[in-house]
């Protein structure tokens, strides 16, 4: 995409020259122009059948004014959307036109055998330079999910796209037609440097670090002693209240369907049907609020499962989930499909419409939230104060709306066990931070999102439309903490990086508890290769289905998994870098012995 003028008068550095220069020559962004079916728009091209041939290959994308290098998939960033049917089996060649970089693709959240996973290392060795992979495996589900690269970054570079299985069976809810919503982050820098730069400088991206008139006026709201309490504990963990992602808005551009917010990505909808819009986060790093003004989104289905219909006005979708949601457009012309980040530092956006060359008001971002204590599982020492209403669309059918969160960490407190955090977390110079996680909070929307005035989804709202598939109980449980060091970007379950970690061990058939601990003061999705995770709620019962599961800071959560698939998989956050950095497993499935 070429640039159509010189915008030298803002500095080359400056988020605000990449805020201004994403919103030229936008003709061409990152696609092939809209789908040749009526009833779905992207930028990306449809490949559907059984039979697919796809090559991955360098390209040149220009999304802020700077032609950068990419990584596409048949030409195309994002990759080809691919639509498949349940019961199909599917044959994928996929082909490394890299020149001296090898390549994979894993299929986010498809059940298949492990050497079809795409996990270099593990699955497999990877995709050499002028190689082909042949993948082929049966579908035995249906729903949205999505695919990309597990080398290095080239997720981040651009080698990720969406996939659509159309049932066998009818779904359980009426629609007129679809759009698939693929959110993602795009950096100018190369993903390696980025990723140096986070080891150097992990705050780098903060820039909304509190000031001297930050502390006076907290002083004269809450006294010199507790605002001086309340920074020494701050300072103690090496960490400010504002910083809510490792890599935001000061660095990234914000996609939609690979265009930036000035593009406009268009959907259109004819006044009266019922519109299926496909959700999708393939950010690198990002945690999207997803919201359209003007209208509700009832969620039917989360990471590819159909759950009981929850109407809400938000949502927060973490990296690596999917949501599919309804939504019924009428009585205007043009809505603005408004996807900010967790620290609103910048947003996706693009429109539903009647026509194309409509567009609706654009939403001002939400003010930036601040972390307390209470929220990374610190609540004894201070700072809950600050604390927001709880307003998740559960809460507020249980008329407990604004009646703060407080009450509801106690509830679940009650039921959790004390926390005894692993030996490995003693003494290690990878391990700057401990929480002490009193449950699920599956009521809490989020932090920013608590008593905005809107309904926002949480977790609790969440309820597949079928039981346990399993029906057991499981056999044993194991605990994992969430683990990390600010300062030395190190991420790790239990202390131990993925380097030094030896293999968890489950027994083909059995079924057991995994129990996640988060004692960082970062959000983690952690997704678990090749097996459901069956998400429990705060009484132990199971909930809902899902690939990826949603770790805020200082929460327990717990998931039940039925170890059907033999083989090595990987099990790791899904924040990108954090996944390189040594927050991930590996899990072997084995025959008992």
């Amino acid at each position: 995409m070429p640039a159509s003028r010189d915008p030298s008068a803002i500095p080359p550095s400056s988020p605000a020259r990449r805020r201004f220069v994403q919103g030229l020559a936008l003709a061409g962004a990152a696609g092939t122009g809209l789908l040749r079916t009526p009833a779905l728009a992207m930028t990306s091209p449809l490949l559907a059948g059984r039979d697919f041939d796809l090559s991955i290959g360098p390209t040149i994308l220009d999304i802020t004014g700077r032609p950068r290098p990419a990584v596409a998939v048949n030409g195309s960033v994002p990759a080809p959307l691919l639509r498949w049917r349940e019961g199909d089996t599917v044959t994928v060649r996929v082909s490394n036109r890299l020149a001296d970089a090898p390549s994979s693709i894993h299929w986010h959240g498809i059940l298949l055998p492990a050497n079809m996973d795409g996990v270099p290392g593990m699955s497999f060795d990877g995709i050499a330079p002028g190689d082909t992979w042949l993948y082929r495996f049966t579908l035995r589900q249906s729903g949205t999910y999505w695919y990309h690269s597990h080398s290095l970054f080239q997720e981040q570079a651009g080698l990720y796209g969406p996939i659509v299985v159309d049932p066998l069976q009818p779904p359980p809810y009426h629609y007129d037609r679809e759009h698939v919503l693929l959110l993602s982050d795009w950096t100018d820098l190369a993903p390696d440097a980025l990723f140096r730069r986070l080891k150097k400088a992990p705050s780098y991206d903060n820039l909304y670090k509190r000031t001297a008139a930050d502390f006076l006026r907290d002083a004269r709201r809450d006294g010199l002693r507790a605002t001086l309490a309340d920074r020494g504990m701050w300072g103690r963990m090496r960490m400010t209240p504002t910083d809510l992602s490792d890599v935001n808005g000061n660095t990234y551009t914000y996609l939609l369907n690979g265009q930036p917010p000035a593009a406009n990505w268009t959907g259109l909808f004819r006044p009266g049907e019922k519109v299926l819009l496909r959700l999708i986060n393939a950010g690198a790093m990002t945690y999207f609020d997803v919201r359209i003004p003007g209208l509700k989104m009832t969620v039917v289905a989360a990471d590819g499962q159909y759950v009981h219909p929850v109407t809400v006005d938000e949502l927060r979708i973490a990296a690596a989930e999917t949501y599919d949601v309804i939504v019924e457009p009428s009585g205007q012309d043009a809505y603005t499909i408004f996807a900010q980040d967790m620290g609103r530092t910048g947003f996706a956006r693009g429109t539903l419409a009647v026509r194309h060359g409509l567009a609706a008001p654009v939403p001002v971002p939400d003010p930036r939230p601040l972390l307390t204590m209470e929220d990374m599982g610190h609540g004894g020492h201070g700072g809950g104060q600050a604390m927001e209403g709880g307003c998740g669309a559960a809460m507020m059918a249980e008329g407990s709306c604004g009646a703060g969160m407080h009450g509801g960490h106690e509830a679940h407190a009650a039921h959790a066990p004390d926390v005894v955090h692993p030996a490995s977390e003693s003494s290690n110079p990878l391990v700057d931070m401990q929480s002490s996680p009193s449950g699920p909070r599956l009521d809490d929307p989020g932090i920013g999102l608590r008593g905005n005035g809107r309904r926002v989804l949480a977790y609790a709202d969440l309820r597949s439309l079928f039981d346990d598939p399993d029906g057991r109980e499981p056999g044993r449980e194991v605990e994992l903490h969430l683990t990390g060091h600010m300062e030395k970007f190190a991420w790790s379950f239990n202390g131990v990086p993925f380097a030094s970690a030896e293999p968890l061990r489950l027994n083909y058939g059995e079924r057991l508890r995994i129990v996640l601990v988060n004692d960082t003061m970062m959000q983690h999705p952690i997704h678990l290769h090749g097996l459901w995770s069956d998400v429990e709620d705060a009484r132990g019962e199971f909930q809902v289905r899902k690939h990826t599961v949603d770790m805020p800071p200082g929460t327990r959560r717990s998931y039940r998994v039925r170890a059907d698939a033999l083989g090595r998989w990987a099990f790791h956050c899904h924040l990108l870098y954090h996944m390189e950095a040594g927050m991930m497993r590996e899990v072997r499935v084995e025959e008992s012995a």
